[in-house]
């Protein structure tokens, strides 16, 4: 059963608190980028991936036991299976294959297939969860999805990055099947269970993945770093904030609205970078970006002005 929560603004128009999350992800999502920026050069990604949901596990689980006066969940094994694998395939796993293809192709190219995620979620949703959009959750997909095509795809993009190529692209979509097939997996659960506590589970699920990754003599020379080049407290902030507080509210989004619906609403985070780059660090909103952000902005309307369907 869909767990919808629902509250009224000042013009009467219905806002779903799973909505809220959702859009709460991607904006709190694009700070953590920005923030981040610079943490790339001093360390891998597999390093930086580990270290990250390591610091946002030790945070939230120590949270989530206060916050539930000391009671671990009563998960039955089956759904505590699932949680676990969701955090293994769609952090661990999709994760290390994003950054490989983003290395391969390049952030135009990926950019364009990471679109496909919010199409693939539709899908699985529709064969699983039986889920249907209403049309203006439909027009507003189209909407997201041209307005984010145009953001990620500035002019001359193209002839900025390495030439494309047919493992890439496998790669790329790989991780955006994984990452689709996590969550999805894993939302009966979430609409049943306590958020904070599933997001630790799939947190430990995936920091035993990556754990494991880093044990692998191909993977070792990945995770070298000079630890006093690295700008802790920077990476702290972008953990706890770009990382902890986005995961918790794009599972909470996915928890109190259908899967379809979070899965477009989470696409505007690329279109949130791109504002806030403009806003925070100075850098030029071109005319394709502007048009961009306002497509998205007017599909993200007709989302939260309209109503999906169970």
């Amino acid at each position: 059963m869909l767990l919808t929560l629902r509250t009224r603004n000042k013009t009467g128009v219905q806002v779903g608190i799973g909505e809220a999350m959702a859009l709460g992800s991607a904006a709190t999502w694009a700070v953590g980028v920005i923030l981040a920026r610079q943490l790339g050069v001093h360390l891998p990604p597999l390093a930086l991936n580990l270290l990250k949901n390591g610091l946002v596990l030790a945070v939230l689980a120590p949270v989530a036991l206060v916050l539930h006066a000391g009671t671990w969940p009563s998960l039955p094994a089956e759904e505590l299976a699932i949680v676990v694998a969701s955090g293994v395939i769609g952090i661990a796993l999709a994760d290390t294959l994003y950054f490989r293809a983003l290395n391969e192709l390049g952030a135009g190219r990926m950019g364009v297939i990471g679109n496909l995620y919010s199409p693939l979620v539709l899908l699985l949703g529709f064969l699983f969860l039986d889920e249907r959009l209403g049309a203006g959750q439909w027009l507003g997909f189209a909407l997201v999805g041209l307005g984010v095509l145009l953001v990620s795809r500035p002019p001359g993009e193209w002839r900025t990055h390495p030439q494309h190529t047919v493992r890439g692209v496998v790669i790329g979509l790989a991780a955006i099947a994984l990452m689709a097939i996590a969550i999805v997996m894993v939302k009966r659960t979430l609409e049943t269970q306590p958020l904070l506590w599933v997001t630790a589970l799939r947190l430990a699920g995936a920091v035993a993945g990556l754990l494991g990754l880093a044990a692998l003599p191909a993977m070792r020379a990945r995770m070298r770093f000079v630890a006093s080049e690295v700008p802790w407290r920077r990476l702290l902030v972008a953990a706890l904030l770009g990382q902890g507080l986005s995961m918790v509210l794009w599972l909470g989004g996915y928890k109190f609205t259908s899967a379809s619906v979070a899965a477009i609403l989470n696409e505007s985070a690329s279109v949130f970078v791109v504002v806030l780059a403009a806003l925070w660090l100075r850098e030029p909103l071109g005319k394709r970006a502007f048009i961009g952000v306002v497509l998205t902005f007017s599909g993200i309307s007709c989302m939260l002005l309209g109503r999906a369907m169970p």
